[in-house]
């Protein structure tokens, strides 16, 4: 009966870990990624060479196809993506989204139904969607220099079993040394931004 017991618990503690358990496959050179996201990703205030989506691209030998948008609401985003789709075929999608959302104080629950089809519409092209946390703005958090995510970007990320980064953008954000304004990273803040992405990616498996 116990044998039985935990062989059950243990299909079921498996079950739970969801994508989080799995190693994806790398990513051959030449691999066209995108990198679909608001002026974090476009690179307000550096030029697009010096954007992360660009230093990702020399570090892997990806072709990562900078997908961001000043501005952009994860909605506009939703809007966007069929046509990027179509365009490029990426094998992977980066999505860097909801910071406007919550400067615009979009709905929370909008802002999931949002990043909920722009997943599915990934997943439904044959692409990976891997999701990128932005932090949530924080008077008290730019101050301590503690910035982080909202729980929503893992509620999304477990009902679509996909994997998360969650804390690179916001380990960026919150330290002032790394932003050309409060809201953007300046260049610095674009190379450490690659880096921690990259050794994410690298961990889940994409990257070498």
């Amino acid at each position: 009966m116990n044998r039985f017991f935990w062989i059950a618990f243990a299909i079921l503690l498996l079950a739970s870990c969801g994508k989080e358990a799995t190693k994806e496959a790398v990513l051959s050179e030449g691999s066209v990624v995108l990198a679909l996201g608001d002026s974090l990703t476009a690179g307000a205030g550096v030029t697009i060479q010096q954007a992360w989506p660009a230093l990702l691209a020399e570090r892997t030998d990806w072709d990562v196809i900078n997908g961001g948008v000043n501005g952009d609401k994860s909605s506009d985003a939703l809007q966007r993506l069929p046509a990027l789709l179509n365009a490029h075929d990426p094998v992977l999608v980066l999505v860097t989204l909801g910071g406007n959302d919550m400067l615009r104080r979009i709905p929370e629950q909008e802002t999931v139904n949002n990043l909920g089809e722009i997943i599915s519409l990934v997943q439904e092209h044959g692409a990976e969607p891997v999701l990128l946390a932005t932090p949530q703005p924080s008077i008290a958090g730019a101050v301590f220099q503690n910035l982080s995510a909202p729980e929503f970007y893992r509620i999304v990320a477990d009902r679509y079993k996909v994997h998360l980064i969650e804390n690179a953008v916001a380990e960026v954000i919150s330290d002032p040394e790394l932003k050309g304004d409060p809201l953007h990273p300046n260049v610095e803040g674009h190379v450490l931004l690659s880096d921690k992405i990259f050794s994410d990616l690298r961990r889940l498996g994409y990257a070498r």
